[in-house]
């Protein structure tokens, strides 16, 4: 089993780890000035809030794996343009 931090950079569970890292790096090169990085802050909601209601789709649906993997989830965006 793989430690919460491994799984939080594993593509095929976190689908949102660009959208965290340019947060991360927006703040660090704004002085952790939250006000700087508002749209970095919404396009990771935006994210975890569209794989989000994904995974409950697919929970209620029974397929699994609930998260789709990383190259899946590439195949859904493409298919959606």
């Amino acid at each position: 089993r793989m430690s919460r931090h491994a799984q939080l950079r594993d593509h095929d569970v976190n689908p949102c780890i660009a959208e965290t890292d340019a947060s991360n790096k927006c703040m660090d090169d704004n002085n952790y000035n939250k006000d700087k990085c508002t749209a970095y802050f919404l396009k990771y909601r935006n994210c975890r809030k569209f794989w989000h209601a994904i995974m409950m789709q697919r929970r209620r649906n029974g397929v699994k794996p609930e998260m789709p993997s990383a190259e899946e989830r590439k195949k859904m965006l493409e298919s959606m343009g």
